[in-house]
């Protein structure tokens, strides 16, 4: 009982245990950066929304210099998840959670000013050879952005004088004409990109949008890209910027995970990731552009297995997850009480058998005591059923005998004791027959 009592708790207890780790808060760290960017705020208040729901995952945010560098990180195992952009190169151990956004590339000329003789009117991508382009943002991958669609439409990069600004300095640059064309990329409702659109307008003058029309030829070729659209109007001022539709390439910001981390941490973050996310879209509206990953089999970077479970709504539940454990522990109580069992009278065996002797014992005494002629005899046999009465109880209470044999052993005492009786008042009137015929034959000798 004391061995079926303690495996009961264990049991109990590692289902305890097991439900406190699998419902206690996790800590994920999340790679993003650079500092300051709309990025890393918007993780920060996911962070800070995680916490105020008593969510089961948290985020720890590690600031990097741009996704290059958190892509590094989650790649090295410093980090758990990692927002990186989609056309750069993906670690081979990340599996995509979430989609953060969408960028579009957006390519323009200003127009011409006032006073000053204007070149040869850009209308088109081709006529970008020779032109001096600047790239909004410091980092290499817009530079990388401008070479494919360059190439796209046969301008070789080399001819081309790429000027690079950052984001802070591009209104000024763009307004002291330090280049022929512009590149930007961003979501469309950038606000880097809207105060450079508008910082290219003049005398009332919208600028020329340049359209990439081999967008679908360029996502062919780069799996990364996407055909894409910039609706009519998307930048605002007036007149319409732009006037109408552009065609252009796009690309993705992902929330990636590692691909050893718990199917099940990974679906509570996606799970909460987009319960939290109308939360925190009044404070950061860019939160509103968060997607579900793609989950085709072809997708460009394959979507984890916990991710998917979400997306598909086939998350499993906690009984779901370790019914099969919970199952298998029974089972093992089960067991392990019947092995106890069988150990528990194996170790009583010696006792057992000891008993059936001393039983056997009582019964030889019945006989002897009917033929018994000494009352000091049958004192002595009823002292030694006394001691077995002693040791059969020691044994019932040990767990050696079963009440059965308990039952048996009483009948046989009653037995015992009924005999000893009997041949006690026997000897004591036959003591009293002798007493009176040899007081008789004393008075007739008289």
């Amino acid at each position: 009982m004391f061995i079926v009592l303690a495996g009961v708790l264990a049991i109990i207890g590692i289902v305890t245990a097991g439900y406190y780790f699998a419902v206690r808060p996790v800590a994920l760290r999340i790679a993003v950066g650079p500092a300051g960017s709309d990025d890393l705020k918007v993780v920060h208040a996911l962070s800070q929304a995680f916490v105020q729901a008593h969510s089961q995952i948290r985020l720890r945010p590690i600031p990097t210099e741009g996704a290059t560098a958190s892509a590094q990180m989650i790649a090295e195992g410093k980090a758990d998840l990692a927002i990186v952009r989609g056309d750069l190169s993906v670690p081979k151990n990340v599996q995509a959670v979430a989609t953060l956004r969408k960028n579009v590339a957006v390519l323009w000329v200003p127009p011409a000013m006032k006073g000053k003789k204007a070149g040869a009117k850009i209308t088109k991508i081709a006529q970008l050879a020779g032109r001096r382009i600047g790239v909004i943002g410091r980092t290499p991958a817009n530079v990388d952005l401008l070479k494919v669609i360059l190439q796209q439409y046969g301008v070789d990069p080399n001819k081309v004088e790429v000027v690079q600004f950052p984001a802070s300095e591009a209104a000024d640059a763009i307004r002291n004409r330090k280049a022929d064309a512009y590149l930007a990329a961003g979501p469309v409702n950038s606000k880097i990109t809207s105060e450079a659109i508008a910082a290219s307008t003049h005398d009332g003058k919208a600028p020329t949008f340049l359209p990439i029309d081999s967008a679908e030829a360029i996502a062919q070729n780069h799996p990364m890209y996407e055909a894409s659209e910039i609706p009519a109007g998307a930048f605002g001022g007036s007149p319409d910027r732009p006037e109408d539709e552009v065609k252009t390439i796009s690309f993705s910001h992902h929330i990636v995970a590692r691909k050893d981390l718990s199917d099940t941490t990974v679906a509570a973050f996606t799970r909460q990731l987009f319960a939290i996310r109308q939360t925190v879209m009044s404070e950061f509206p860019l939160a509103a552009k968060i997607e579900t990953p793609d989950t085709d089999k072809d997708a460009f970077i394959p979507v984890h297995p916990g991710a998917a479970a979400f997306v598909d709504g086939e998350e499993k539940t906690f009984l779901d997850r370790y019914s099969d454990f919970i199952w298998w522990g029974l089972m093992g109580l089960s067991a392990m009480g019947s092995i106890g069992a069988w150990f528990a009278g194996y170790l009583k065996k010696d006792e057992r058998s000891n008993n059936s002797t001393l039983r056997e014992r009582l019964l030889e005494m019945i006989a002897t005591a009917r033929r018994s002629d000494s009352a000091e005899e049958l004192d002595q046999m009823q002292a030694e059923a006394d001691n077995i009465l002693r040791d059969t109880l020691q044994c019932f209470e040990h767990g050696a005998i079963s009440e059965g044999a308990l039952t048996s052993f009483n009948i046989a005492l009653s037995q015992f004791h009924q005999a000893v009786a009997d041949r006690k008042a026997l000897l004591m009137i036959t003591s009293q027959n002798l007493q009176r015929a040899g007081a008789a034959l004393r008075v007739t000798g008289t």
